[in-house]
């Protein structure tokens, strides 16, 4: 089949963009201006995007079995100024809204659309067990991950099927979270964050990738599935499990104030907010993670 992708230079993207060829699929990507040449590769093809403009020519999607729209600014990249937080906005609720409101005006587009979101929709939950029927939170990744997800009505109103994959943080070699961490702990800089006691929801990029083209091949699944491993830990827990795997000390554990102090509000939003996710409803649907426990992943994936 014929499948787009937006984001397919990402992490994410990139690895998703893999599998599908594997399994025998043709990609078209929705390429921004920049951003490379991926359209050269075998079974790739390109249609031109921007989001800030949208399709330069909807109807090139119009072969296109489903669109994987995993597009959107880092939220790491840097710290956060007023105008940052705007760009991480619009890269993801307005540049939504503007493709799907495109998408749902043309014939014989995609049939399925897999939006990203974010376990972020959340907030600050503490310890509680949080499954995809809770609320939203009161901050503001959680408010963009609303919007982003309701940018994509025009899309619902229009009949097409639309699956909203709230990531967690996806472990995997070469890029994400993983390629930040791991220096540290190499050099025995790593340790805990504030006070450690802060949930982490994670998701083996293999799982991820599973998890994605899973929900685009069952034909019932459409609203928020949360794509997290189903064994959350605390930050204590992920940094003794990673330096365990690394054989080396998890010795320097980094106070929540000096966080704040380097990296401002995004200290709080990345590293000390409390999401204890759960993937009620793959598990309920019957997909099968590979990876469900912290510690043999990381054994496993760092040769350990």
């Amino acid at each position: 089949m014929r499948i787009a992708i937006s984001g397919a230079s990402g992490f994410v993207g990139s690895a998703l963009v893999e599998a599908l060829l594997a399994e025998g699929h043709e990609i078209c990507v929705l390429q921004r201006p920049g951003s490379g040449h991926l359209h050269t590769k075998s079974g790739i093809r390109s249609t031109a995007w921007d989001p800030n403009s949208g399709l330069a020519d909807p109807q090139a999607l119009a072969d296109c079995e489903a669109l994987f729209h995993l597009a959107g600014k880092s939220i790491a990249a840097g710290r956060w100024s007023e105008k940052v937080k705007q760009e991480i906005r619009s890269s993801r609720v307005d540049a939504t809204r503007r493709l799907a409101e495109q998408l749902s005006h043309t014939s014989d587009g995609p049939k399925t659309i897999i939006s990203a979101s974010a376990v972020g929709i959340y907030g600050d939950r503490g310890e509680a067990i949080v499954d995809e029927d809770a609320a939203c939170g009161d901050d503001f990744l959680a408010f963009v991950a609303r919007d982003w997800e309701q940018a994509c009505e025009p899309l619902r109103q229009a009949g097409v099927r639309v699956i909203h994959p709230r990531l967690g943080i996806v472990l995997g070699q070469g890029g994400g979270a993983l390629q930040k961490i791991l220096p540290l702990f190499k050099y025995r800089l790593g340790g805990r964050v504030g006070s450690g006691s802060q949930f982490w929801s994670w998701v083996s990029l293999h799982d991820c990738i599973a998890a994605l083209i899973w929900l685009w091949q069952q034909p019932s699944a459409a609203g928020p599935y949360n794509v997290v491993a189903p064994n959350p830990v605390t930050n204590t827990q992920f940094t003794e499990q990673l330096a365990e795997a690394l054989g080396k000390p998890a010795l320097l554990p980094v106070p929540a104030f000096a966080l704040k102090i380097a990296m401002g509000e995004l200290a709080d939003a990345l590293l000390l907010t409390s999401c204890r996710a759960v993937p009620s409803r793959l598990l309920q649907q019957g997909f099968d993670f590979r990876d469900p426990e912290l510690l043999p992943f990381f054994q496993r994936e760092l040769g350990a």
